[in-house]
């Protein structure tokens, strides 16, 4: 079964389709004023049995594609899952949180996250996604502040589409009354 998960995110849309376990295609382009077109213009070409969307236009990928949806929450937790299983939190920080960085902001932001993770449990490994964790210098600024390990995919930014393509493989749509 080929699944799709695609994340309409402020600042990127990505698409990825799994098969038989492995990432057979990814895709992303800039949102653009119009992160629906972007979407069809990923989705063009592509055939999937499944699709399941997530990201901040998901509603309306909902709504013009007639497709379930995922929380960007859940997304980003799936795939944690699946290739880190010893993770017990997951941070993730795209496009809304990082507009400019210089060192003064990976300071103030690290402040933000470090206390925001000082309230849920950070018992365990830390996954951390999104376009933010390419950044080397915030995953060990984050990791000197926790003081543990902070984990990251190959491609973070890429976590929520694949979450989400794991995801419709287990999609069961609910009974409508």
């Amino acid at each position: 079964m080929r699944c799709a998960g695609i994340d309409i995110g402020s600042r990127s849309v990505k698409l990825v389709v799994v098969a038989n376990h492995a990432i057979v295609e990814c895709r992303q382009a800039d949102t653009g004023y119009d992160g629906m077109a972007a979407a069809r213009s990923l989705l063009d070409g592509v055939t999937c049995d499944r699709i399941l969307a997530t990201g901040c236009g998901r509603g309306q990928f909902e709504v013009d594609f007639e497709a379930p949806t995922v929380t960007e929450i859940k997304a980003h937790a799936a795939r944690a899952r699946c290739f880190f299983p010893e993770a017990a939190t997951v941070l993730d920080i795209g496009g809304q949180d990082s507009k400019a960085i210089a060192f003064s902001l990976h300071t103030s932001a690290l402040r933000r996250a470090a206390g925001m993770l000082r309230r849920v449990s950070t018992d365990g490994p830390l996954v951390f996604s999104g376009g933010v964790a390419k950044n080397h210098c915030m995953r060990r600024l984050l990791e000197e502040a926790l003081q543990q390990p902070v984990l990251a995919a190959d491609d973070p930014q890429i976590v929520g589409p694949v979450g989400a393509a794991v995801l419709a493989g287990n999609y069961q749509p609910s009974p409508r009354s």
